[in-house]
């Protein structure tokens, strides 16, 4: 069915395509947008779907270099603890010098990359925890990939929950009618595919693109 994960056979096999429905996520919900409007942060939050996309790559490449190595540590970021924060913080925002179409392309690839990991790497493998982060727990020396993997299905969904939420606020649009349109299905008298039409956008009319 339309907007479901296929079936699994086995643990590595449900991982897999449960971390790839919920990478998906992120296009259905760019689908269409400008760039304007993937920068734009028309909910309470401060979050925009652009910076949520940009954020799902950084989240992934981030995790799953612990993995490849595993169980040896990634290399050392030599970097100052504040640079590397403020590279967390703009991990979260879509810049004036960057495109939807090029933070897509980039979660793209590295979706492509987590996937491959996901079919190859032991699950069992003990991942070790940086104790120079402050917010990861110092009593705890290591994590399995499995946890990892898990850990990253869980980042992706609440995060595609958030940006669900901002897109309806720019333009009335939900997960149904984006995934059809996306996706070119229908279902008769329940789903169509998204069209253009006028939303909102913080209460003023806004025209949306033709699918």
């Amino acid at each position: 069915m339309p907007a479901l994960a296929p079936p699994v056979a086995d643990e590595r096999s449900a991982l897999h395509e449960y971390l790839a429905y919920h990478q998906s996520a992120y296009f259905a919900v760019s689908y269409a947008l400008t760039d304007e409007q993937a920068r734009s942060t028309p909910s309470a939050s401060a979050l925009s779907i652009g910076g949520l996309v940009k954020h799902a790559t950084a989240m992934q490449r981030s995790w799953m270099a612990r993995v490849a190595p595993a169980p040896d540590p990634p290399p050392k970021d030599p970097r100052p603890f504040e640079e590397i924060s403020k590279e967390f913080g703009d991990q979260h925002v879509m810049r004036p010098d960057e495109t939807l179409d090029g933070l897509l392309q980039a979660l793209e690839a590295q979706n492509a990359k987590s996937l491959r990991l996901v079919e190859t790497a032991d699950l069992d493998t003990a991942v070790s925890v940086p104790q120079d982060i402050p917010w990861f727990p110092k009593n705890q020396k290591a994590w399995s990939v499995r946890w990892v993997i898990l850990h990253v299905i869980n980042e992706l969904a609440r995060h595609a929950g958030h940006a669900d939420i901002i897109r309806e606020t720019i333009d009335g649009a939900t997960m149904y009618e984006l995934i059809a349109g996306l996706e070119g299905w229908e279902i008769a008298g329940w789903v169509q595919p998204f069209k253009k039409r006028l939303g909102t956008n913080g209460g003023k009319p806004v025209d949306r693109n033709v699918c």
